[in-house]
């Protein structure tokens, strides 16, 4: 077997958010606020950093996390001009939308993560997230196929720095050239790519070009195959 450990990020590649839940919160707090609201990468982040109140890192484990998200949820209301039940609306936001369900599965992610298995790889995953990382990938029925969960939050630092990569490796036992890794971030696949690993930029959109870009998943199983075949 050429690869002994396949990684991946999570979302954009295995998960996506879902468009039900957000579209909650963009009503729930449109009929709060009386005006149409959106949230914007930009002011996601503002409100993110007021939510972290000078904390570094924002947060350590499960409990931060929530902590953080109920504030996250009273930053974005106070912006909106919500004054009334402030406290009470943001736990309303809190418990619809942290780790409940806000992210699906892509179409093909089980069938791949099942044939990986199959064949024998070791999966884990590569993430800038929080420490619920394995939380949420266990709510979508998909922990399973995984020995390790490599979150920016715990280890200190996000792609493409060398370290969260290194992190990773060093929990599946495995070294950059012995492993496969595959982004939507065509910056993070480079991030792997330079350390060693045989590394994919996924573009569901079609409009990428590459010999280390694919479409979707189950191109990753073609490729090891072949792999597989070629060191016979």
């Amino acid at each position: 077997m050429r690869y002994r450990a396949i990684f991946f990020d999570r979302d954009g590649t295995l998960t996506y958010n879902n468009p039900e839940k957000e579209a909650f919160r963009d009503r729930t707090i449109a009929l709060w606020s009386g005006r149409p609201f959106s949230l914007p990468y930009e002011k996601q982040m503002r409100l993110f950093a007021l939510a972290a109140e000078n904390r570094v890192p924002w947060y350590k484990n499960l409990e931060d996390e929530r902590a953080f998200f109920k504030r996250y949820y009273r930053a974005m209301l106070r912006e909106e001009g919500v004054t009334e039940d402030l406290d009470a609306r943001a736990e309303t936001l809190f418990a619809a939308l942290w780790c409940n369900h806000d992210r699906l599965l892509y179409p093909e992610v089980v069938g791949v993560l099942e044939s990986l298995c199959a064949k024998g790889y070791r999966l884990g995953v590569i993430s800038d997230t929080s420490p619920s990382l394995e939380y949420t990938l266990r709510q979508l029925g998909v922990a399973r196929y995984f020995t390790s969960f490599t979150a920016s939050s715990l280890v200190g630092v996000g792609k493409p720095d060398p370290r969260i990569y290194n992190a990773a490796l060093r929990a599946q036992g495995a070294t950059a050239g012995e492993s496969l890794y595959v982004d939507d971030c065509e910056a993070e696949a480079e991030g792997a790519r330079r350390l060693g690993f045989t590394a994919f930029h996924l573009d569901r959109s079609g409009r990428a070009e590459g010999r280390w870009t694919v479409t979707d998943l189950t191109q990753l199983i073609r490729f090891v195959e072949e792999s597989e075949n070629a060191g016979r």
